[in-house]
This record gives structure tokens, sequence and C-alpha cells, in this order.
């Protein structure tokens, strides 16, 4: 699993404001980097690299945006397994080279590896769990989504 974020002090105020900056509104425009460097003060360059930072110190998870991927024809499923302990960093390595696989997460349950699935078709969804209990050995339970809500969370940095 990856390494915890860094403490929220490890970020300067330049870092806080830019991750204020990025959540929600994001300009849709030919150089949206840009737009909001300039909002901030920054060079596009700068804008870049700090958010890199942000990432690779993993203080941010993920920067990208968010869709409703059955609008575009795909399908996406939470999903769980009841990972031997003794094995989990095996399987997490196995799960995570899917590249449908995003959000895995460590639960303290007897189910407790938690990942999302997303898949360009819905078939797609019933043969990804298929290839992942080939190369895990372990089932995949799927829960796909009853009811959907919007629910949007900003963060202040």
């Amino acid at each position: 699993m990856p390494e915890p974020a860094t403490s929220g002090a490890a970020l300067d105020e330049i870092d806080r404001n830019l991750i204020n900056a990025l959540q929600g509104d994001f300009p849709l425009v030919d150089e949206p980097y840009r737009q909001v460097a300039q909002t901030l003060g920054l060079s596009e360059v700068e804008l870049l690299q700090r958010l890199d930072s942000l990432l690779e110190r993993r203080v941010l998870t993920r920067f990208g945006p968010m869709f409703q991927i059955e609008r575009a024809g795909g399908a996406f499923v939470l999903a769980a397994m009841r990972v031997p302990e003794d094995d989990f960093e095996r399987v997490v390595a196995q799960v995570n080279a899917f590249p449908e696989v995003a959000h895995n997460y460590r639960r303290e349950h007897a189910l407790n590896m938690w990942f999302v699935l997303a898949t360009a078709t819905p078939e797609g969804i019933a043969e990804t769990i298929a290839a992942i209990e080939a190369a895990t050995g372990l089932p995949v339970f799927a829960f796909p989504k009853e009811r959907e809500y919007f629910v949007e969370m900003k963060l202040h940095a």
C-alpha cells in the first residue's frame, strides 16, 4: 500500500493556495494551468512542478476529473476481497497492476481490501473481476451502485 501522506505542516502558503484553487471550477480553456497559475501569481511551470511534488509526496493522491462513466458507455463498481494478512502485499501489487483499478484501500474488516473497478463497457466489469480472481486466486465481491448521490467535497488546505 502507498505510504501515508506527509503532514499538513509540510505545506507552504503557495501549496495551500494551489490545493484550494484546483478544487472545483477548473477552467475549461486551452491553457487551464496557465490561467490558474496567473491567478496565484505563479508561472505555469512552477504550478505544474508544485502539483507534481504534491502528488509525489502523497499530499494529494490523485488529481484529475470526476465524470459519470455510465454516460460514456462504461461501468464501475465497488469491489472487495478477503485477503490473508501474510499475502496482502502480493495481492495489492497484483490488483493494482490492473488499469481498471482505482482507490484501493485496506480496511479493518473481514473484507480487508476495497477498490473501485472502472471499465469502458459494462461487460468489462465481469471480465476484470475474473482476471483479478485468476491472478490472485481469491474471490472478488462486487457491490454495484444502487443509487447515486452527489456530494461536493472541497478540502481547504
